[in-house]
């Protein structure tokens, strides 16, 4: 059985192709995108429609770094959060250990 971290390396592991937002408007909205997209298209000369595509793909672009540094933060606080929890849990453990002994001298 291969880790995580090893499917991770390996390109088998791919969050960002899998993930689907779960909010409940998510799919109206795409289809809203979708609907005004062709009004515009149906209205601007194809130069104009191309101009606009490659805005939306610049703003894609965008978005997709936005959510990376997201991400990335978002690990980052967790895994602190780990360590956080795990140094206080040795404490909480070598305290508990010192009560244990000093009662039973």
């Amino acid at each position: 059985m291969n880790s995580i971290l090893e499917a991770l390396y390996n390109g088998r592991l791919r969050p960002d192709e899998t993930m689907m937002p779960t909010h409940p408007e998510y799919q109206l909205l795409g289809r809203q995108i979708a609907a005004l997209t062709e009004q515009w298209k149906n209205r601007l000369s194809e130069d104009e429609f191309r101009e606009l595509e490659q805005l939306f793909d610049l703003c894609g672009q965008g978005d997709g770094m936005h959510s990376e540094a997201a991400f990335v933060q978002g690990f980052r606080l967790g895994a602190n959060m780990l360590i956080e929890v795990m140094s206080q849990r040795e404490e909480s453990v070598l305290a508990n250990s010192a009560d244990c002994s000093v009662g039973m001298i």
